[in-house]
């Protein structure tokens, strides 16, 4: 039972003060396990970190490694000089430098035909290829004469009636000169012209008769045959089509870098007296490798608007003759390659055309450093590039690919099919 007025007896407070001791212990024990959680977690953190921190003092220092750069190896080949003669390879086709249509003047039955008239057919000039019926122009010719011998029989008439009244005038004595009309001076004039007309028409009844027969131009081959014998022709018809043999022409396309190579300008004619540049024409023809030799003779006078090229032309002389390669004659419409002997430069620089790196760059080899040039090309092909300016002679240019390129880079210098002679890196490829 509760005391309401904290009444308690003396024997009372040994019991109490004994409890408050155990109370207080208690707690302080609780206490301690708590400081000791939160401690502990930290002791165990500090002592990793310290542990750590003394593992990496203990720990022993890596070794110093120096990078050694690595030489690339590369193939090398020297720049030489000589004196080179550049040339132009191009195609055109043979065409015949006069090619013209067989056409009659005058109209009639062709009533003859020569055997070399036919396509193929090769003839001289002057041959009678095509004759017109002649009979009634030989007719208009005897027409035509007798008219002049009219005319000339009226002309003498008028002539001697002339000289009869003027003697009939100074036999009358009258002292005054005759007029023109009483010599018969206008009809002399009118009788005059009366034959000078026919004799016009009998020239012209004369030539119409000469067209009659039509005769080769001059020598050379036919190359197709419109009409054939007995069949009517009238004036101005197409008989067939022919061309001479005495000069090919070889139309060639240039850009303008094959112009300069060749020596070309706009307008180009070959002087008098010169045979013009010289040009090597070739073609396979039946199978058979063919070859003749011509010249550029000229250029056009202005650039193709559609190919922005210039044409040359190249002639070949007696193509079925003394210019026939093994008695192949260059005909016309054979496809042919040409190749055009160009400038003749003097100590031009020459290297391998793997040794020239984009447009107008070269990767030379210097005490086994890589240094980056600048050059002037002048021409270049698959095998080797044409230099003016840029590199000297002996200069050791670099022949093979490399990757990842800068100047002063180290390279080592190698032959083919054997090691280099220092160590290579990944960095360089042959």
């Amino acid at each position: 039972m509760i005391d309401p007025y904290n009444t308690r007896n003396p024997s009372d407070f040994g019991a109490d003060n004994s409890h408050a001791a155990n109370d207080s212990g208690y707690r302080k024990k609780l206490w301690i396990w708590r400081v000791l959680i939160l401690i502990l977690p930290l002791i165990v953190i500090g002592g990793a970190i310290g542990g750590f921190i003394a593992m990496g003092a203990l720990k022993p220092k890596p070794e110093e490694k120096v990078d050694v750069v690595k030489a690339i190896p590369v193939l090398t080949a020297s720049a030489t000089q000589e004196n080179v003669t550049l040339s132009v390879n191009v195609q055109g086709e043979v065409q015949p430098r006069t090619e013209i249509n067989l056409v009659p003047q005058v109209s009639g039955l062709a009533t003859y035909m020569s055997a070399k008239f036919i396509e193929g057919g090769r003839f001289n000039k002057g041959d009678l290829m095509v004759r017109i019926e002649p009979a009634e122009f030989e007719l208009r010719v005897i027409q035509a004469k007798a008219n002049v011998a009219q005319a000339e029989t009226v002309i003498s008439r008028e002539q001697s009636e002339s000289n009869l009244a003027r003697r009939d005038w100074e036999e009358l004595g009258r002292g005054e000169e005759a007029t023109p009309l009483i010599l018969r001076e206008p009809q002399m004039a009118e009788a005059r012209a009366q034959l000078a007309s026919a004799k016009a028409r009998l020239a012209e009844a004369e030539l119409q008769l000469t067209r009659t027969s039509l005769y080769a131009p001059f020598k050379g081959r036919v190359t197709i045959r419109h009409v054939d014998q007995g069949e009517f022709v009238t004036a101005g018809t197409k008989l067939g089509e022919i061309y001479a043999t005495n000069i090919m022409d070889v139309r060639l396309p240039l850009t303008n870098e094959e112009l300069r190579r060749a020596g070309l300008t706009l307008g180009f004619e070959a002087r008098q007296g010169s045979a013009g540049i010289p040009v090597k024409l070739s073609a396979d023809v039946a199978g058979t490798y063919s070859e003749w030799q011509g010249h550029i003779v000229r250029t056009d006078s202005r650039f193709d608007s559609q190919t922005r090229v210039l044409y040359a032309y190249a002639e070949v002389k007696d193509p079925f003759g003394a210019g026939a390669y093994n008695g192949t004659p260059l005909a016309p419409g054979i496809f042919v390659n040409a190749s055009v002997e160009g400038q003749k430069i003097k100590n031009a620089i020459i290297i391998p055309r793997a040794a020239l790196r984009g447009n107008d760059k070269v990767y030379v080899a210097t005490d086994d450093t890589l240094s980056i040039k600048d050059v002037t090309v002048i021409s270049s092909d698959r095998n080797r590039a044409i230099l003016s300016a840029g590199l000297s002679v002996g200069d050791v240019v670099i022949t093979s690919p490399i990757r990842g390129v800068a100047g002063g880079m180290k390279v080592a210098v190698v032959k083919p099919n054997s090691a280099p002679t220092q160590t290579s890196s990944s960095e360089g490829d042959e």
